[in-house]
């Protein structure tokens, strides 16, 4: 038998002292790097809020809150005077705008034999329909706003939190992680974003949504092309207009942003590939700490290259583009994906979703295209519903097991 010594073993396995120390750096900056955590901060100016998703059919509203920096005419605010009036502003408007939104709904689904919690959980076991307001965190984690959401759960129960920094140009990561994060709570059929500024009729959309569960990789929604714009300051404006060919050219077809569904298998890849970076990530990082421990032979530094290489590789698996629509369209360009274009998710408010109601003809969403939601929502949903809305008992009276069969 022979035995080695300690100094033996170590003269001939491990790197110099300042060689090692040099690599645990490097290694540390490049998982940096390309987990993006180092420079992907969102401009704490736009705050979007969102909002509600419903799930077996799965439904979440996006809630967006811009406070704008508005210049001062007296010129004696200081700056840190105009941050802290901007966040009271902020503050103030997320109150307002919640209050509001659960007001309607209170306004619409109205049943004083019922708190809001008891339908939801009536709504999930009876309908298989999953309700929560969908947002992320603040730039400044555990601030004001966050505490504010906080104290909002603990009153009512029906956020979905997700691991993501909010900024108006995070929309498309923020749709990434929503149906990432939900695919992995719920077993759902579909998943569908609505934003909360339109109306929805949940039967509807519901019988809208059946006859197609027998469908595999199904992306719905009210589909459009419209023009890539290049020019600089404009709303919607897409930096990256020059791989969409020459000026003036349209998107492809995608699903317009106010409401899309898709299927549990499409949900299901874009969990993947959100999950696939995250654990090539956490590979780096125990790499690295294979590497700073005394331990450490030379088969863990021969591992660093490739999962760096790896990680470059994907680290854009899903490219986003800057509007989230888009984004999303464009992760199922590729694929073997059936695109259904519904237009009774996209009607108008009325007189529109009112003549195709008294018709016979329901909408399942309704909103004003020049506002890229109901104009004025706050004022006007309680209104578009009593015109344009579905059966109060429709919904609980709707059969989507048996719509998917006569569809079949």
């Amino acid at each position: 038998m022979f035995v080695k010594s300690r100094g033996e073993h170590a003269s001939k396995h491990v790197l110099p002292k300042n060689l090692a120390l040099l690599l645990c750096f490097a290694s540390f900056c490049a998982g940096m790097f390309f987990s993006n955590r180092t420079w992907m901060v969102p401009d704490a100016k736009g705050i979007p809020w969102t909002s509600r998703t419903g799930g077996k059919q799965f439904v979440d509203y996006d809630r967006n809150i811009v406070v704008k920096n508005e210049g001062n005419s007296s010129g004696d605010i200081s700056g840190s005077q105009h941050s802290i009036l901007t966040m009271d502003k902020a503050i103030s408007d997320l109150e307002i705008k919640l209050m509001a939104s659960r007001a309607e709904h209170e306004t619409i689904q109205k049943d004083p034999t019922m708190s809001e919690a008891e339908k939801r959980k009536k709504l999930e076991e009876e309908k298989g329909i999953i309700i929560r307001f969908v947002i992320g965190h603040s730039s400044t984690s555990g601030g004001i706003l966050d505490k504010a959401i906080e104290a909002e759960e603990k009153v009512h129960g029906d956020f979905l939190r997700l691991q993501h920094v909010e900024g108006y140009l995070e929309l498309s990561a923020k749709t990434k992680t929503y149906f990432a994060t939900a695919v992995s709570w719920w077993d759902a059929e579909f998943y569908v974003k609505v934003d909360d500024d339109i109306h929805v009729n949940l039967a509807t959309l519901g019988v809208a949504l059946a006859r197609h569960r027998k469908k595999p990789r199904v992306y719905i929604g009210c589909m459009k092309s419209g023009p890539v714009l290049a020019r600089k300051g404009v709303k919607y404006h897409e930096p990256e207009y020059w791989k969409f060919g020459e000026v003036g050219n349209k998107y492809f077809r995608h699903a317009t942003g106010q409401l899309y569904a898709i299927s549990k298998d499409l949900a299901t890849y874009i969990f993947i590939n959100q999950k696939l970076v995250q654990l090539l990530n956490e590979a780096l990082v125990l790499v690295v700490r294979c590497m700073c421990s005394s331990r450490s032979s030379n088969f863990i530094y021969l591992l660093v290259p490739p999962v760096i290489i790896v990680m470059l590789c994907l680290r854009n698996l899903l490219h986003k583009y800057a509007n989230e629509d888009v984004s999303l369209g464009a992760w199922f360009i590729g694929l073997d994906v059936e695109h259904v274009d519904d237009r009774r998710l996209c009607c108008g408010t009325p007189p529109d979703c009112e003549w195709k109601a008294q018709a016979g003809n329901i909408c399942a969403a309704s909103f004003d295209w020049r506002c890229s939601g109901i104009c004025r929502s706050v004022e006007r949903i309680v209104e578009v519903h009593e015109r344009c809305g579905e059966d109060k008992n429709a919904l609980w009276s709707a059969n989507f097991v048996q719509t998917m069969r006569t569809s079949s």
